[in-house]
């Protein structure tokens, strides 16, 4: 049975936990204040079985969060071209897990050092940290998915690797914390979402293939 967090979580958990009993012997509010770092920690981990979608023509939302931009790209690498761009903006209080929105084989990744800007504003899409994964399907259908770091998220996991296959709503990845992610699809895409809307990561239908 999956663990219901994931074990990024158990380690920095473990970690605050042992900090928060050394320090409770020495002041009680401190140690509390370490505690809950703790219970936060395993909520912020948390790793949640989804419902996938079934139907070839769907594209799934590649993690949960906040529709906070639909637009188009002139020139997006991996697909050679322009694309319709979806973003997705996670608080901390949201799941961080990144989810493939198709099923297919993993073509394209790569990672681009940065800053950490807050994950909402647009800009940083250019300039904080990110992972591209591109993603294609058995009839050469092509997704761009980009994690991308914000504010305070340090670290970008991605787990899958050029040659390696996903089933559509499989994660592949995580960002820790606060972050954003983008997904980029062919400009014939039929956007199902609408700005400010709520999506879950292998869950929601964000666009349709024509």
């Amino acid at each position: 049975m999956r663990s219901p967090i994931h074990r990024e979580g158990y380690l920095m958990a473990g970690s605050l936990l042992i900090v928060a009993l050394v320090s409770s012997k020495i002041c009680k509010w401190l140690g509390r204040l370490f505690y809950l770092a703790t219970a936060f920690t395993l909520y912020f981990f948390r790793d949640p079985e989804r419902k996938i979608p079934d139907g070839d023509c769907l594209i799934l939302a590649p993690a949960d969060g906040k529709i906070v931009g639909i637009d188009s790209v002139e020139h997006v690498p991996f697909l050679d071209g322009p694309a319709k761009r979806v973003s997705i903006f996670l608080s901390i209080f949201d799941v961080h897990i990144n989810r493939s929105p198709i099923k297919g084989k993993v073509a394209y990744r790569h990672y681009t050092p940065g800053e950490f800007l807050a994950a909402f504003e647009p800009k940083a899409s250019i300039n904080n940290e990110q992972n591209a994964v591109g993603i294609e399907d058995a009839e050469g259908y092509r997704i761009l998915v980009k994690q991308i770091a914000g504010l305070v998220a340090r670290r970008i996991l991605c787990w899958k690797n050029p040659g390696e296959l996903v089933a559509a709503g499989e994660r592949f990845g995580l960002i820790r914390f606060g972050s954003r992610t983008e997904i980029y699809m062919p400009l014939d895409a039929q956007v199902e979402v609408r700005l400010g809307q709520r999506v879950q990561g292998g869950a929601s239908v964000i666009a349709r293939r024509s």
